[in-house]
């Protein structure tokens, strides 16, 4: 018994099918509205915003170089949480798997390429980043069938150091700051080299795993159906 009278309840049976495909709507709509897919979405209305207050005033104002900086430093420190709440909270959606690479593949490219415009950062720098970044990601489609490369300790190391190099180019540093920067954004390209050859490594024995398991299985299949075919009939 629900404690609703039938006439409350509209006493049919299409009402109640009309409200449990409400209901089924309005939990669709909260599962796509969640905090992992909010943090994802301010992530990507940062890039403009940084790219805005990046350019202010010719470029090169220290003070406007420190409000993008603030906001590059949230895209990052967002980017460490929704995946971990995603995945924790059971908040997983189709749009967060595909919005969530793009907006960190937006925020970093949009910093590179930024601060390469300005001439702060050579452009060989960012392209060594971002051909790693794209080509990561297009070799995770390549396998996707196969198998989900996972994160390692490196990329996320790589992750980390790249956030902080050019978080410190951002800034309008002086002096032995201005230099450490240097270093720290070298440590950044070799862990993205490493790395990403690294993955490519896992991308082509994962892939020549799931082939071989794709053909072990069909050669099964065959067999299985050419004994049974002769079998006699009884």
């Amino acid at each position: 018994m629900t404690g609703v009278p039938a006439s409350a309840a509209g006493g049919t049976a299409r009402s109640a099918s009309g409200a449990g495909k409400l209901g089924a709507v309005a939990v669709d709509q909260a599962s796509l509205w969640n905090i992992a897919n909010i943090l994802t979405m301010v992530r990507l209305l940062l890039v403009p915003g940084f790219v805005l207050l990046l350019f202010h005033n010719g470029g090169y104002d220290p003070a406007w170089r420190s409000f993008a900086w603030a906001a590059f430093a949230v895209a990052m420190i967002t980017d460490l949480f929704d995946g971990h709440l995603a995945r924790r909270y059971n908040l997983v959606t189709d749009f967060g798997k595909i919005a969530d690479p793009i907006a960190d593949k937006a925020i970093m490219g949009a910093a590179l390429i930024c601060l390469s415009v300005l001439g702060d950062l050579p452009w060989w720098v960012t392209a060594v980043i971002l051909f790693r970044e794209l080509g990561i990601t297009l070799m995770r489609f390549w396998v996707i069938r196969h198998a989900v490369i996972p994160a390692s300790r490196g990329g996320k190391m790589k992750t980390l150091i790249q956030g902080i190099a050019v978080g410190m180019y951002v800034l309008a540093l002086t002096g032995p700051l201005a230099s450490l920067r240097f270093w720290v954004m070298a440590a950044a390209v070799v862990l993205t080299v490493v790395t990403g050859l690294d993955y490519v490594r896992q991308a082509v024995l994962l892939r020549r795993a799931g082939l071989a398991a794709e053909r072990a299985a069909e050669r099964a299949a065959v067999e299985s159906a050419g004994s049974s075919s002769s079998e006699p009939s009884r």
